[in-house]
């Protein structure tokens, strides 16, 4: 007799009982980098609800093409900074949707069927009915955003059977954008129709209590760094006690905010060392790229807030070149970059090239508290050391509720820590470390406490080199 059993089971039967364990211990959590998160305004597409991004192309058919009041392009930004994806909420409660109700072809014409968009906004729609140009028994819709193709369907041509109304209503079942609906049978045959507007939808309502609930739909996605696309400093209030908030709640995540050039220097850099945070990262001044195009204000945060989304936690965004960028709209002084640097402020600067670059990878962390060390004053540091939490509750959560709080299991959860450790010794992301028992908490009950402690690496950033000359070497 054979088969399986498990531990402490005796079988009744003579045999050979077989089971298996894991030998290897748990599987070691990688770095989850570059990914962004952004609240913005747009004029189409789902409000309160987090859409992945991880293209221009997908940005713009999802919330439609930046204008003025929308912003869309923060996400382009953050993508053109190196985020690999961005998760993104349009914000906003209300609105209407655009809509249009087509008629039949009797001599007092009806109306059959009404076609609405499926989100609210002030995106502006067109639409034509006309005979298909490759079946002679078919005919299209076709519905165009400005000037541009967007959704197109055909149906059966002719009143017989349902008629045009119902073939129309069954062609658009599956689509995302509209709801088409039939609202008489007429005489059961659609009039023709060129690019005739919609009725035009309104946009939603945008206000301080509208980015909060964006950033309570964004909790419960995974992301390193947010973006907002508005320069309101009460605005900016709120995502700090967001970010505090999710921090507390075990989510490691950086936002990065600016205001425009119209705010006085002084003033904003007021604004940054009043942060205090490491969680906070705070781009000073502006600069243009190669089309004259401005970035200040929330434009820049996006930029920035990709760079730092796509750094590597073993690397410095220290001197990094910002890309596309040609000018300086504010050139500082040498004093005023020290007393921005002072105040937690990332200066743009330029190099030696001329290129516009990162004077220094810090944050708006200023004043540590009594359990900080100056090392959270650094992007890099603040980068790594939340990469190492999340790595090590990664890597140890398999072995929550599964092992026993013995010796044994204890020794499971060390030895998953030390792997994370000794992995990210090798990726140069840290000196040295280990995890241990506390020696001041003894394991209890369902209870076991542990510390981890670690050397991680910065970058140099302060070269000091002494040049000594002579005269002659008989000197």
């Amino acid at each position: 007799m054979s088969g399986t059993f498990v531990v402490g089971e005796t079988k009744i039967r003579p045999g050979v009982y077989t089971r298996y364990e894991n030998a290897g211990g748990v599987e070691i959590a990688g770095a989850a980098n570059g990914i962004g998160a952004a609240v913005i305004r747009a004029n189409w597409g789902p409000l309160n609800t987090v859409k992945w991004i991880e293209s221009p192309v997908e940005a713009a058919a999802a919330f439609g093409s930046p204008g003025t009041g929308y912003t869309v392009n923060i996400v382009d930004e953050m993508l053109t900074g190196g985020a690999s994806k961005v998760a993104v909420v349009r914000a906003g409660t209300g609105g209407t949707a655009a809509t249009i109700t087509l008629k039949d072809t009797a001599a007092s014409p009806a109306n059959v069927v009404t076609i609405t968009a499926k989100y609210p906004g002030a995106r502006p729609f067109s639409v034509t009915i006309r005979d298909s140009l490759a079946d002679a028994n078919k005919r299209e819709c076709i519905i165009y955003s400005s000037t541009t193709e967007f959704e197109k369907v055909t149906f059966a041509k002719g009143a017989t059977g349902d008629g045009e109304p119902a073939a129309l209503v069954a062609a658009f079942a599956n689509s995302a954008n509209f709801t088409v609906t039939k609202v008489a049978d007429g005489n059961k045959t659609l009039a023709a129709v060129s690019s005739t507007a919609f009725t035009a939808g309104t946009d939603p309502t945008v206000s301080t209590a509208e980015y909060s609930a964006a950033l309570n739909v964004l909790e419960a996605a995974s992301w390193n760094v947010l973006i907002v696309d508005t320069s309101d400093t009460a605005v900016h209030a709120l995502v700090a006690a967001f970010i505090d908030r999710i921090y507390e709640a075990g989510s490691n995540s950086i936002a990065v905010i600016a205001e425009p050039k119209t705010v006085a220097l002084a003033t904003r850099m007021q604004h940054a060392v009043a942060f205090n945070d490491e969680k906070i990262v705070f781009p000073l001044n502006s600069a243009y790229d190669a089309s004259g195009t401005l970035y200040d204000g929330y434009l820049l945060a996006a930029r920035i807030g990709g760079m730092v989304a796509a750094v590597p936690s073993n690397q410095s965004l220290t001197h990094e070149v910002v890309s596309g960028m040609v000018s300086l709209a504010e050139p500082l002084t040498n004093t005023e970059i020290e007393t921005a640097l002072q105040s937690g402020c990332l200066v743009l600067s330029t190099n030696t090239s001329g290129q516009i670059w990162i004077e220094q990878g810090i944050n708006t962390l200023v004043t540590p508290s009594g359990n900080q060390d100056a090392g959270w004053k650094k992007i890099r540091r603040v980068k790594t050391r939340f990469e190492l939490i999340d790595r090590v509750n990664d890597t140890v959560a398999p072995l929550i509720g599964k092992v026993n709080n013995d010796s044994d299991g204890r020794a499971a959860i060390i030895a998953g820590a030390n792997g994370v450790i000794k992995r990210m010794i090798g990726e140069k992301k840290l000196l040295s470390g280990n995890c241990m028992e506390d020696p001041s908490n003894p394991a209890a009950g369902d209870s076991a406490w542990f510390i981890i402690a670690v050397d991680d690496i910065d970058s140099i950033e302060r070269a000091y080199l002494t040049f000594r000359f002579r005269f002659s070497a008989d000197e």
